[in-house]
């Protein structure tokens, strides 16, 4: 029996990679040799897991894979100097990842009003590559004209799209028969198509549309950018010519070329917003703001202050509006932009004053803030899908591989085995719309990734795992500064600390419960955690949709006439009931404690008594009325 077949054959084939029919391969060995039926029972349930975890991995590995093309494609807008050979690097690409017979890429054309094709990549037929498909023909005028994704597993017998003989006969020539096409846009213009298809009917998958779609935004800033930069190379050319004809211009004309070339070099090596500041200050003089799509300050360059809001928007306004920098009063600004997306604004504050070829370096600056801007909003958007996707992992039930978990969030500088506070956010600050969930989501992961945490969006909820040990303070702290972004107010629930990766699913329930609990309450706006509601939190953590009406209901039935005969009277019946039950009942005790002659109590609890009813002191109600104060209490400090 000891030749026979083990689990740990399955870890053997694992680790060299073997293919799925390898992993048959054990069981067969064992049956044949005469395993007992458990030991079979077990090598199966061994190699169901193995297969499971085989799959995990090639699906990591086409992951890392897409992930790469991404960089690879945004890499080559960065040193973009011919838009063909990006055009066909992205279609080449689209072919790779997505392991599809052909690729190709069609633009629209305006003047006659259709698409054409413009980029093909395993293509054969020649006829293929010569097709001109009318707005509303075929799947990709169809893509053209709607602008919404469409996949076909079997073109031919798909009767959603409008044959014609022309593109049909060069579909068929081409023998294409699964086709998946993503629209090509810029802002909320669509100006071409990219597709995949397959010689042979098969579905694409949703992951496989989401990954075409992402190369056809890249393909569309590829676009924007050839002609940004076409435009650019016109200026200087322009600047050339007047430097022939007019003497006086031509240091600025110099000037122009030197910071062209500065900042394609900056572009190149990997350069910052601040880089992009100092170059052209050291080229215009002067002094220069970079500012983002808020106004918040990305870079200084000199002594300049900042101008008034309304100022910086009325200027960029007008900047976009005409194409160019404009000036107010001793300061110019030029827009930074992206296709219709405004990231922020360049404020200059020239030494001297400024020829039009001056002005033409301070837009080309504003032209590659605009591109390093996306470039790190792409990788910072990448990092914080890989932080969100950690700790959805952590929070999730039933929790894999510690160990893996642990290896991942040290690559991401976070130590599991650290204390930390899970704060849940109320689904009120990310339920207005998608633009809005992710602006909530883009915050929450640039929030915690700068304390050393994690942020994702789960069930609804946007969750942070922060470093600490005061789960209230955090709340209060993430409800704050969350309301400010949102300008609406936004409520936390934490809980807290957790140590060790086990601990944290947990510990995000009772966040979840806490969360719940202040809704309850009434406590809107707000940041709490369970420690700091106590029982009464755990207790309303768990009503669910009943929420703050049950609680209202339950309050006034049960010491509402008590509340509000103190309201009308300015009594202290509300206050005589806490200290008593905080006494045990005892008449002198409480006396005591309020500063009042016995009677005065004895009076009191009368007073009581007809509000309440003579059973008010039954052990039931006397349960239900140190409740409903102890709810009251709650309430009161919100």
């Amino acid at each position: 029996m000891s030749t026979m077949s083990s689990p740990v054959e399955f870890l053997e084939l694992l680790a060299r990679e073997a293919a799925a029919v390898e992993f048959e391969g054990p069981l067969v060995a064992a049956r044949a040799a005469g395993a007992p039926a458990e030991r079979l029972a077990e090598l199966e349930q061994a190699r169901t897991v193995a297969l499971r975890v085989r799959a995990l991995l090639e699906r990591r590995r086409r992951r890392e894979i897409e992930l790469s093309g991404l960089y690879d494609t945004v890499s080559d807008l960065a040193g973009l100097r011919d838009l063909d050979d990006v055009l066909r690097a992205i279609v080449h690409r689209a072919r790779n990842l997505l392991g599809a017979d052909v690729a190709y890429m069609t633009l629209n054309d305006d003047e006659r009003g259709d698409t054409y094709m413009r980029v093909t990549d395993g293509s054969v037929s020649a006829r293929f590559q010569r097709l001109r498909l009318p707005m509303g023909a075929g799947l990709g005028g169809l893509v053209a004209q709607s602008g919404a994704p469409y996949v076909t597993a079997n073109y031919g017998e798909d009767e959603r799209f409008h044959h014609t003989g022309e593109i049909d006969a060069g579909v068929g020539e081409e023998g294409l028969v699964a086709i998946l096409g993503v629209p090509l846009r810029l802002g909320s213009t669509s100006i071409g198509v990219l597709y995949a298809a397959n010689r042979s009917a098969r579905p694409f998958v949703r992951e496989e549309v989401a990954l075409l779609v992402s190369l056809a935004a890249h393909a569309a800033v590829a676009i924007d950018t050839a002609r940004l930069l076409a435009e650019t190379r016109s200026a200087l050319a322009e600047l050339s010519a007047a430097n022939t004809t007019i003497r006086a211009h031509s240091s600025s004309v110099e000037r122009a070329a030197a910071a062209h070339d500065r900042m394609t070099a900056l572009v190149l090596r990997g350069g910052g917003v601040e880089d992009v500041a100092a170059a052209v200050t050291e080229v215009l003089g002067g002094a220069l703001l970079a500012l983002d799509a808020q106004g918040r300050l990305l870079a200084r360059v000199g002594e300049i202050d900042e101008p008034d809001r309304e100022d910086i928007v009325e200027a960029v306004a007008a900047s976009r509006t005409e194409g160019r920098s404009v000036r107010r009063g001793p300061l110019w600004y030029a827009a930074v932009v992206a296709g219709t997306e405004n990231l922020g604004a360049l404020v200059l504050r020239p030494d001297d004053e400024l020829v039009d070829a001056d002005q033409r370096i301070l837009e080309r600056a504003a032209l590659v803030t605009a591109l390093l801007l996306l470039f790190r909003r792409t990788v910072a958007e990448a990092e914080g899908r890989v932080r969100g996707e950690l700790l959805d992992d952590l929070i999730a039930r039933p929790l894999r591989d510690t160990d893996a978990l642990r290896s991942r969030a040290r690559r991401l500088g976070v130590d599991l085995d650290a204390p930390y506070v899970l704060v849940a956010v109320d689904d009120d600050a990310i339920a207005a719309t998608g633009s809005a969930r992710q602006r909530v989501l883009s915050w929450a992961t640039t929030y915690a990734s700068a304390r050393g945490g994690l942020a994702a969006a789960r069930d609804g909820r946007v969750v942070l795992m922060l470093p600490g040990q005061d789960a209230g303070g955090s709340a209060r702290a993430v409800a704050r500064d969350l309301s400010r972004v949102t300008g609406r107010p936004v409520t936390a629930g934490a809980s807290g600390p957790a140590t060790g990766p086990t601990t944290l699913a947990g510990t995000f329930h009772e966040a979840d419960r806490c969360l719940t609990a202040l809704g309850a309450l009434g406590r809107t706006g707000q940041g709490a955690s369970t420690g700091e509601l106590g029982f009464v939190g755990l207790l309303l953590g768990t009503v669910g949709d009943r929420g703050e009406k049950d609680v209202t209901q339950f309050l006034t039935a049960t010491v509402g006439p008590v509340v509000d005969y103190d309201a009308r009277r300015g009594t202290a019946l509300v206050k005589t009931l806490e200290a008593y039950f905080g006494v045990g009942g005892s008449l002198a005790r409480a006396a005591e404690q309020l500063h009042v002659h016995v009677n005065t109590v004895t009076q009191r609890l009368e007073r009581v008594g007809q509000l309440l009813g003579a059973d008010w002191q039954r052990p039931e109600r006397a349960l239900e009325v140190q409740l409903a104060l102890r709810l009251h209490r709650l309430r009161a400090s919100a």
